[in-house]
């Protein structure tokens, strides 16, 4: 029997989206779980629920005439995998400005750039967002620690019931996205060149992005590398971390960092099926620090928006700024047990001007380590920082 946790603090979001917007969308990568929370939000709605699957043909052939089909409907209506019917937008837009609405819509999608956009133009105003990650250290607990890290996020993955049957579904889930989900999506970039510009960037996995370095390995121009790289962002699959620029009268990176978001698909381009073969990676540190980086943004409700990192030309970094109004937070990640000051630190103190910088490390133990600086066990991170 298949394993599923109740992602509830997903669902009290939604819930909360739907109090003030009439239509919400889930948006996320294919098999993180959209349709799951989705059925379990239906089995506790009150009222009637209607549910479509749009990747059945015989639901599709259904909505052929929309209208036809959702006028009449009442309570929550949910459609899922909203790209395969774009022209249901501008109906939806008529259906949730009916007086006392008496139908509310939960529509599910894998983050098509076409999706958003005909979403936004439509529905502006009456639609709310809400981006669905893998399964988080919050959902699984801390005990998890080392196989959410290894396996990543999406619950087929975490829960398989050994690290091989683990890695064989996360070689799956990569060729089915790359020969099939991608071209639904309509991004029509080859699949073979798609792979490889993937597993190039596994290996970039923590840099500052170079456009110019990716452009002369696939003999394309820079424009072109920059367009797969905001493909495969807008699939939620890849996390670009903008630079965060001020005066201070130095030299910053201007570039943005990338990230594979799942560390589990990470790990499956290194071949890295169990945590010893991990931890002998030359990668294994800036594994740890992607897969941190998106569990303390995730823990700490951080929109894309206000997550940055920074750095100089002289050589002084900050893996994560995060800002919300005046308060500043600044976060590194140390894939040690001992982490100690460093000038880098004290120097991103002084020039970011910040409200604390907390060291994520492998450790158990959590001290001071300077004024405005602390270790904290990436084990306990949960209890020992604030949320936003």
């Amino acid at each position: 029997m298949e394993r599923i946790l109740v992602r509830r603090d997903q669902i009290r979001t939604i819930t909360a989206l739907f109090e003030i917007f009439p239509v919400v969308a889930v948006l996320g990568p294919r098999q993180v779980g959209k349709s799951t929370l989705a059925r379990t939000i239906a089995r506790r709605a009150s009222g009637p629920t209607e549910y479509f699957d749009l990747e059945d043909p015989e639901q599709l052939r259904r909505l052929q005439e929309p209208g036809l089909v959702l006028r009449d409907l009442r309570g929550l209506v949910v459609l899922d995998e909203i790209q395969r019917l774009p022209e249901v937008f501008p109906l939806l837009r008529v259906l949730a400005d009916r007086p006392r609405r008496p139908a509310r819509f939960l529509i599910l999608g894998s983050a098509s750039p076409e999706l958003l956009r005909q979403s936004s133009e439509s529905l502006a105003g009456r639609i709310g967002y809400h981006d669905l990650r893998g399964l988080n250290l919050e959902e699984v607990g801390a005990r998890r620690l080392g196989s959410l890290w290894l396996r990543g996020g999406f619950p087929r993955s975490l829960l398989a019931t050994t690290d091989a049957a683990s890695a064989t579904w996360r070689r799956a889930f990569l060729g089915t996205f790359f020969a099939r989900d991608l071209p639904a999506l309509g991004l029509n970039v080859p699949p073979p060149t798609m792979e490889r510009f993937w597993q190039m960037l596994a290996h970039w996995h923590g840099q500052t992005w170079n456009s110019s370095e990716f452009a002369r390995s696939f003999g394309v121009a820079d424009t072109t590398v920059r367009r797969y790289l905001d493909l495969l962002t807008a699939t939620f699959l890849v996390r670009q971390l903008k630079p965060w620029h001020e005066n201070l009268g130095k030299r910053q990176v201007k570039s943005p960092k990338v990230y594979l978001a799942d560390s589990g698909l990470l790990h499956s381009v290194f071949a890295t099926e169990t945590t010893g073969d991990l931890q002998r990676h030359p990668k294994v540190g800036a594994s740890w620090e992607g897969f941190l980086l998106e569990q303390v943004v995730q823990h700490l409700g951080a929109r894309q928006e206000e997550c940055f990192f920074w750095g100089t030309q002289a050589g002084a970094e900050l893996d994560l700024l995060v800002v919300r109004g005046r308060e500043r937070r600044g976060f590194e990640f140390k894939y040690t047990e001992t982490p100690s000051v460093t000038p880098s630190m004290r120097i991103a103190m002084a020039d970011l001007k910040l409200d604390e910088l907390v060291v994520v490390h492998g450790g158990s133990q959590c001290w001071p380590m300077a004024e405005g600086i602390r270790a904290v066990a990436a084990k306990r991170m949960l209890d020992e920082i604030e949320p936003l």
